[in-house]
């Protein structure tokens, strides 16, 4: 099984980590009064959405009251996994009506993540938004000016800033241990078993499973015929709902670059292709990027080809070359090297992720989400961080999608010169669905 993705006994076996997470994190919420647990409701219970019901679940001063999802099986699962008979709905107005719901967890496929953001930030809701947090640039953008005029504490699915191995790689880099950095390389490479896909199963058009909202399911995206393919976790691969696994997952890795760097890319080149899969999708398989940052030189590549291991076994990362050393880093953690220690494979330095990282960062980060929402600080990870971590794949997609590259004004957030890629930073809403 790849590392990116959970096996069912950590899964399980993280509940048993959480207690500690919480002790890592500040004063325990257990110390307030019963009248003082937060209430939440979960948008989105597909794979993402039972995680954060997990945590929630086994946070004894949360409580929640509300779940809702397009797909009865998965409002049920949810429900069942919640364990304390919460409310069921298939349209997110209803949840965010409940006045007595002080956060919303919104985890549904990216094209539905900044209608229901804004709407809650309206409803006077806190918010925990996964990631991408948004399907256009111009969606981050209104999100965060929704959080700025309503004022609600937004945590932002970007967990790794909770966890310690990813919080102490960057310190050494703010430190000047890397001396001066000159090329940051971005990875991700699964083969289609890895993926979840078979590489050639296409499927016809059918009507929707007993018990889905499919026009719910479709909100803002265009109408089209139900098919398998597209539906619930295959949502990754299709432009009307996401933007493939540079979307899906490189703000994870991208938010650490920018975090440790400093700035993002001023232009973009992207060579993608369609090279592999063929079950329908119309996002590239295999995707190799090239970013100028001014102070530094930044690529990216993706392949689902080949799962083939880079630097052992990761199968996504982040190398940092420095004048100094160099930095390799991914959940399982991280190693430093010299330039001598290339002889030898041997790092001078090497920390590793507690086994349970993927799910502890979580837990940590639920926590960090709950205790802000108590102080009304900011989280670790608040909306300017994971609207940046979004930019960087946008970009990227925009770049591939027109074919060449583009140049970026970072304060402004514009697209300098091309009107065509600038179409691209914003998208149609289907009827009678927009950006409130």
């Amino acid at each position: 099984m790849s590392d990116w993705i959970v096996s069912r006994r950590k899964f399980l076996k993280s509940a048993a980590t959480t207690a500690s997470a919480l002790s890592l994190t500040g004063p325990a919420l257990g110390t307030l009064g019963a009248n003082d647990r937060i209430r939440v409701g979960l948008i989105g219970a597909g794979n993402r959405g039972l995680h954060h019901i997990h945590h929630c679940k086994n946070n004894k001063d949360v409580e929640i009251l509300a779940i809702c999802d397009v797909d009865q099986r998965h409002r049920e699962k949810g429900a069942k996994r919640a364990g304390n008979n919460p409310k069921k709905f298939s349209d997110f107005r209803q949840v965010l009506d409940m006045k007595e719901i002080d956060a919303v967890f919104i985890a549904p496929p990216c094209h539905w993540h900044a209608i229901p953001a804004i709407m809650a930030l309206q409803a006077g809701k806190d918010v925990y938004l996964e990631k991408p947090i948004c399907h256009t640039i111009h969606e981050g953008q209104a999100i965060i000016q929704a959080a700025q005029k309503h004022k609600q504490v937004v945590q932002t699915g970007q967990q790794q800033r909770s966890h310690q191995h990813w919080t102490n790689a960057v310190k050494r880099i703010h430190a000047g241990e890397l001396g001066t950095i000159t090329t940051v390389s971005v990875w991700n490479a699964w083969n289609p078993k890895e993926m979840r896909r078979n590489i050639d199963r296409r499927r016809p058009d059918q009507d929707p499973p007993k018990g889905v909202d499919y026009d719910m399911w479709l909100g803002p995206a265009p109408k089209r015929p139900f098919n398998y393919n597209r539906f619930h976790f295959s949502f990754y691969f299709w432009w009307d709902y996401s933007g493939g696994m540079v979307s899906a997952w490189g703000p994870h890795l991208f938010d650490i670059v920018l975090w440790a760097m400093g700035k993002g890319p001023k232009s973009v080149c992207a060579a993608s292709k369609l090279m592999v899969m063929n079950d329908g999708r119309d996002t590239p398989d295999t995707m190799e990027v090239a970013y100028d940052c001014d102070d530094y030189v930044m690529s990216y590549s993706m392949r689902h080809s080949n799962g083939f291991r880079r630097f052992g076994k990761m199968g996504h990362g982040i190398e940092f070359v420095g004048t100094e050393a160099v930095l390799q880093i991914n959940r399982l953690g991280f190693q430093m090297y010299h330039d001598k220690d290339r002889d030898t494979g041997k790092p001078f330095y090497s920390e590793e992720s507690v086994e349970e990282g993927f799910d502890y960062a979580t837990a940590l980060h639920h926590q960090n989400f709950f205790e802000c929402m108590r102080t009304r600080q900011t989280p670790n990870a608040p909306l300017e961080v994971g609207h940046a971590a979004a930019v960087v794949p946008h970009l990227t997609n925009i770049s591939s999608r027109v074919g060449r590259q583009i140049r970026w004004d970072p304060k402004k957030e514009i697209i300098i010169d091309d009107p065509e890629a600038s179409r691209l930073l914003t998208k149609e809403y289907r009827e009678p669905w927009h950006l409130p």
